[in-house]
């Protein structure tokens, strides 16, 4: 659920190409049908093997790219991950809300002008915080400047009304409008996803976008602590350094801003519908895509990333215990990657991310 690297100077890409890629072993996947690995996107070569005792962590890439070839190309450094594999998204949750409550907009049945207010009454209250000033459109823009909840240490809100309030205990962090990521905002919108249809954040997002784009490894665990069938480990580094396995784990604190499980495949899939205009009305899609209030850092739900090459690229990454994940694509949808992790504490993930995007989306 951590913020996007959006918004760090893109790091130089990795010198070190990758001496030898375990092949994956097909068997035992599943009914998913595994690209062929004839072709190599260019990210490939930025994809090192990691040497870490206790076979973790793995890295993992699904690149799709119609103007290089008609298949698709994956590769992973090794059999701790495999190509149809389940794995927590973490905050690529956002994107799903927020293609939501931007169809919910296209339907007339709210306005990213209104504020949280009408929605949530006096929720959003006390120490300086006033949802009557916090407009929808400030949430999925992460320029509402309220607490994210997850920076207290000392709470662990079960619930998005337990860390609303956890938020709302502390004084914003910035004044509205100015950008501060927070999973707080998002909490929000999943509260006002369902006071809006009646149903549930989660229901909306398998009614709206699972259901329709078929993306059949794709879920919200809501209070299951267990990984669907197929899944690797996930694993966290302790302090000291010794790596811990936290693949079970209850997903409840990290909710609609982060709590997604889905495969490589459903994340390019996704985002690639969400930009080519199969999930949203034009004037949705030009406010997903709309900067301005944060200076360029973050639209709704998605943010850019210029490459050095002048490329710039939409998507969001995920970071949660035993995870990291990133997903990028260019504005039209067509060409698409989507990397992961199996730990949320890789030393270098930074560089490894700048390389892998300036590789495959860079020409030549």
């Amino acid at each position: 659920m951590m913020a996007p690297t959006k918004g760090h100077t893109v790091m130089p890409m990795l010198r070190s190409l990758l001496a030898a890629l375990v092949v994956l072993a097909l068997c035992g996947l599943g009914t998913a049908r595994v690209p062929s690995e004839s072709h190599l996107a260019p990210a490939v070569s930025h994809l090192p093997r990691f040497t870490v005792r206790g076979g973790a962590p793995d890295a993992a890439l699904l690149a799709r790219d119609p103007a290089r070839s008609p298949r698709d190309t994956y590769r992973s450094t090794g059999p701790g991950i495999r190509y149809a594999d389940r794995f927590r998204a973490g905050s690529v949750t956002k994107s799903f809300v927020a293609a939501v409550v931007l169809q919910l907009a296209g339907e007339g049945r709210l306005r990213l002008t209104d504020p949280v207010e009408r929605f949530l009454p006096g929720l959003v209250r006390g120490h300086g915080n006033d949802g009557r000033r916090i407009t929808l459109r400030a949430l999925l823009s992460h320029t509402s400047g309220l607490y994210d909840y997850t920076d207290d240490a000392t709470a662990r809100p079960l619930s998005a009304l337990a860390a609303v309030r956890t938020a709302t205990a502390h004084r914003p962090v910035a004044a509205v409008g100015t950008y501060a990521y927070s999973n707080t905002d998002y909490a929000l919108l999943g509260l006002v996803v369902g006071r809006v249809t009646g149903h549930p954040y989660a229901t909306e997002i398998r009614r709206r976008l699972i259901g329709p784009l078929r993306l059949t490894g794709t879920s919200l665990p809501g209070s299951r602590t267990s990984l669907p069938a197929p899944h690797g480990r996930a694993y966290s580094r302790a302090p000291g350094g010794r790596l811990t396995d936290v693949t079970e784990l209850d997903p409840r604190s990290a909710g609609a801003a982060g709590e997604l499980i889905s495969t490589l495949a459903d994340l390019n899939r996704f985002y690639a519908a969400l930009l080519d205009g199969r999930l949203l009305k034009p004037a949705q899609l030009a406010a997903l895509l709309d900067t301005t209030a944060t200076r360029g850092v973050y639209g709704l739900g998605i943010y850019p990333e210029r490459l050095p090459c002048g490329v710039t690229v939409w998507g969001h990454n995920g970071r949660i215990a035993g995870s990291y994940v990133r997903t990028a694509a260019t504005r039209d949808g067509r060409h698409t990657l989507t990397f992961r992790v199996d730990t949320d504490t890789l030393t270098g993930a930074d560089g490894l991310e700048a390389g892998l995007l300036e590789a495959e989306f860079c020409p030549g």
